[in-house]
């Protein structure tokens, strides 16, 4: 298969992660590209709505752990909450826009889940989650975090959290379009979308 690497991202702290542009030399359909990322386990796939993948290393363990606290304490209140499940950072979503994501921590409401069979629900899921968490690492760009937090609203997310760990902020992306930055917060709440969750920041700093 003939590929041709298109960029690399690369700062201090070595090689976040490059771009595979396919096009136009091979075209994978979702289901090729499900097959594609099963046969590379051991790194984190996305596609851009344009059909690049990108592909990322494995994490440190401080965003490990970090990112293991998060869907810790979503997974208790949802257990709790019972309208809706929780996906880990391993779990693929194609948008509409045709972007396949593994946001690092999402949540989506049962009915929305209801219309798939336990066969399609073995894949990727073709549908946007209500609530989505980027949590960013040493090596992520700012720039491009952001990015993928508007790329999740445009695509129907109800509300997402950038958080930001090295600058203790969690960037706050709503369904209307709004932004909020919070500087230093000991939490962050899930509003209407999360119905009395809050995320304990303690554990995150």
């Amino acid at each position: 298969m003939s590929t041709v690497l298109e960029r690399a991202v690369i700062n201090e702290y070595g090689l976040s992660r490059f771009v595979l542009q396919f096009r136009p030399f091979v075209q994978m359909n979702d289901e090729q590209f499900f097959d594609f990322c099963q046969a590379n386990r051991d790194v984190r796939i996305e596609r851009s709505k344009d059909g690049e993948i990108i592909i990322m290393p494995p994490t440190g363990a401080n965003t490990g752990e970090r990112n293991s606290e998060i869907n810790f304490q979503l997974k208790l209140w949802a257990k709790k909450n019972k309208r809706g499940k929780v996906y880990d950072s391993s779990t693929g979503f194609i948008l509409p826009n045709a972007a396949t994501v593994s946001p690092d921590a999402s949540w989506i409401l049962k009915e929305r889940l209801e219309k798939f069979t336990a066969k399609q629900r073995e894949k990727f899921l073709p549908l946007c989650p209500d609530f989505v968490v980027e949590l960013r690492s040493a090596s992520d760009s700012l720039k491009d975090s952001q990015e993928k937090m508007r790329e999740y609203i445009e695509n129907g997310a109800r509300l997402g959290w950038l958080i930001d760990p090295k600058n203790k902020r969690v960037h706050i992306y709503r369904a209307n379009g709004e932004i909020e930055v919070l500087e230093n917060p000991t939490k962050v709440s899930g509003e209407d979308v999360l119905a009395n969750f809050e995320l304990d920041l303690t554990e995150i700093w």
